[in-house]
């Protein structure tokens, strides 16, 4: 009996212990779509069948909407995983927007994803996702946008939440779509001078979440960021981004280290593609396996069943990655 009962509590502490696997894919988010051999290794063993493509952007330019930086296509973009094109539109296109605009606005949009998705043979799903950080002052006609889309498209149409937008849903309303994509990433601006890491900061991102089971939209799939950057600072206190950097970067002999993701340069110079004078920081952020799995394992405490979508599928980022 005693055996017995040690058994059923060695079983409960190894099931609790277990991790818990989500179904994952990727964003796909460069102009020019082509993979390399690590890439589309990741990409193969991602277990949802879909990856998440970004097509083009949109914005008002002169009172004109415009598509900004479309997709080409390279012949190593070849891959089994059906595409979800995805469409990042800015805020301010949403501005004083007229219903004729909209209308206009959301043909266009279709008619262009039809258009790229023929000429390049990409085997498209029956979902767009629309990316939009709106706001207040916009979501009324932003929520009009992705119903009139729907159904000039007669496609799923889903859209991106931010974590203010979950927050202060009383504020930003909900958007008339059945799954949106919780991003979890761009915690804060990285270009405040701040010591939180503005990729990710699970305390921010927590204190943001905290009523997420409430949310009105049931179906949520959440996007973790697995990409880095460095943050440079010169000696007027302005910053810039220089994408990708790690910490291994920082190894360099033109640089005095002053914290473990921190350097000063000593030397003038070219550095990662930019003039860089002496006494600059680079500052590297990035994000470690512990800060996800605490944001998963909290997660799962709101949200009962997710697939995960890592931002973004890039070999410096899934290169001697476990996902």
């Amino acid at each position: 009996m005693k055996t017995l009962k040690f058994l059923l509590i060695l079983l409960l502490v190894v099931s609790c212990g277990r991790k818990k696997n989500h179904p994952y894919t990727f964003y796909y988010w460069k102009t020019q779509l082509k993979l390399d051999q690590e890439e589309k290794k990741a990409l193969d063993k991602a277990s949802v069948p879909y990856v998440y493509t970004r097509f083009f952007d949109i914005d008002k330019i002169g009172g004109q909407f415009q598509p900004v930086a479309v997709i080409t296509k390279d012949k190593s973009f070849q891959t089994d995983k059906q595409i979800v094109p995805t469409v990042f539109i800015t805020n301010q296109s949403m501005y004083r927007i007229s219903s004729d605009e909209i209308r206009f606005l959301a043909k266009n949009i279709h008619n262009l994803i039809q258009k790229k998705s023929k000429e390049y043979g990409l085997k498209i799903s029956n979902e767009i996702q629309i990316d939009c950080d709106w706001t207040a002052g916009t979501r009324n006609d932003y929520f009009k946008f992705l119903k009139e889309l729907k159904k000039v498209s007669g496609k799923e149409i889903t859209c991106t939440l931010r974590l203010h937008q979950v927050k202060d849903k009383n504020q930003t309303g909900v958007p008339p779509v059945e799954k949106v994509y919780l991003m979890c990433y761009s915690t804060s601006s990285p270009l405040e001078n701040s010591n939180k890491n503005s990729i990710l900061d699970v305390t921010i991102l927590k204190s943001y979440l905290s009523k997420l089971e409430d949310y009105p939209v049931k179906k949520i799939e959440v996007a973790l960021p697995i990409y880095s950057w460095g943050i440079v600072t010169n000696h007027l206190e302005k910053h810039k981004l220089i994408n990708a950097l790690s910490r291994k970067d920082l190894e360099n002999p033109g640089f005095k280290k002053i914290s473990d993701n921190e350097v000063e340069i000593t030397k003038d110079g070219f550095y990662f593609g930019s003039f860089l004078s002496k006494g600059f920081r680079i500052k590297v952020e990035e994000i470690s396996d512990e800060q996800l799995e605490d944001v998963v394992r909290f997660l799962e405490k709101k949200i009962p069943d997710f697939n995960v979508i890592y931002y973004q599928l890039d070999s410096k980022f899934v290169s001697n990655r476990e996902f």
